[in-house]
């Protein structure tokens, strides 16, 4: 029987750069796969009310027409990495699928690098204010060695070192760069249209109002949507911290749980392969977001 921090000690034995994957692993598929699945959301969604992001997805039609199933690929292939590490067959054709995508669209490397940092600071934000318990310094720095790792396979330049430097990117390109976009509105309101569909239709005004009332002010002013009165948004988020309190309370998992296993993922119900999932190049649309070097036949990003 695995005791409940004893995972934690096991962490903390670990070094939080040359063993970032197993750490990152641990925290992701034993620990709080709930809580990472939903902090990756929001990650994802928040990058949505920077204009030059919102419009680009809304232009593929991705996000807006195939909502549900740029919602799996993305999902997966993130989860292919997490599972199998960045050496593995399978990590490897997950980066490159993802670098594939990523060369069809003109991303500057500033909007490439903030895309980066949410996933470093959204996971901590949300569990230290809803997880079972908070984030150990161990798993910060092996968050930031994992992204990093990450980010250079996909050529990314400037990668913040710390997480101190990811926080503060962060911060500082949502102040200068969110704001009002009518195409970004229309892929917010998708997305938010998604989410509802996954539970039963009489349900749907009420998860999205609890959605709202999980978005920060910034969000909600960026895309223009009232804010949920006070009393809803204190009911919301004090269920969601319940949930974490009471998850301290349960045996803890005995088997890790990956993405590919959520019930929000439904899009390959017979199983799926990581070179088949994403987007292909839209016409008009071309422009590789980073610079490439030549490469060779055991070059994992290529």
């Amino acid at each position: 029987m695995v005791k409940r921090f004893e995972r934690l000690e096991r962490i903390r034995r670990l070094d939080p750069v040359a063993d970032a994957h197993e750490i990152y692993r641990i925290s992701v598929a034993l620990e709080f796969p709930w809580d990472y699945a939903r902090a990756l959301e929001l990650a994802l969604y928040r990058t949505y009310a920077v204009p030059s992001i919102g419009r680009l997805l809304a232009r593929t039609g991705e996000f807006t027409e195939r909502t549900q199933k740029r919602y799996d690929d993305t999902v997966l292939l993130l989860d292919t990495i997490v599972e199998h590490g960045f050496a593995a067959e399978q990590g490897r054709t997950a980066i490159r699928r993802i670098n594939q995508m990523h060369r069809s669209y003109d991303i500057s490397d500033d909007d490439m690098r903030y895309v980066l940092s949410t996933f470093v600071v959204m996971p901590r934000r949300w569990i230290d204010a809803y997880g079972w318990r908070r984030l150990s310094g161990h798993e910060i720095a092996a968050t930031v060695e994992y992204y990093r790792t990450l980010g250079r396979h996909m050529g990314i330049p400037g990668i913040p070192r710390t997480y101190e430097e990811f926080e503060t990117l962060l911060d500082s390109y949502e102040e200068a760069n969110f704001g009002w976009d009518e195409a970004s509105r229309e892929v917010s309101d998708a997305t938010l249209d998604l989410v509802a569909s996954w539970y039963p239709r009489p349900l749907a005004p009420l998860v999205r109002t609890a959605t709202l009332a999980l978005l920060d002010e910034s969000l909600l002013r960026a895309f223009r949507y009232p804010r949920p009165g006070a009393a809803t948004s204190a009911l919301v988020r004090r269920a969601v911290r319940t949930r974490g309190r009471l998850v301290r309370l349960l045996p803890p998992r005995r088997t890790p749980h990956f993405a590919r296993q959520n019930w929000e993922v439904k899009g390959y119900p017979h199983g799926y392969r990581a070179a088949d999932l994403g987007t292909h190049p839209v016409p008009g649309l071309r422009g590789c977001p980073v610079r490439h070097r030549e490469t060779s036949a055991t070059d994992p990003v290529e």
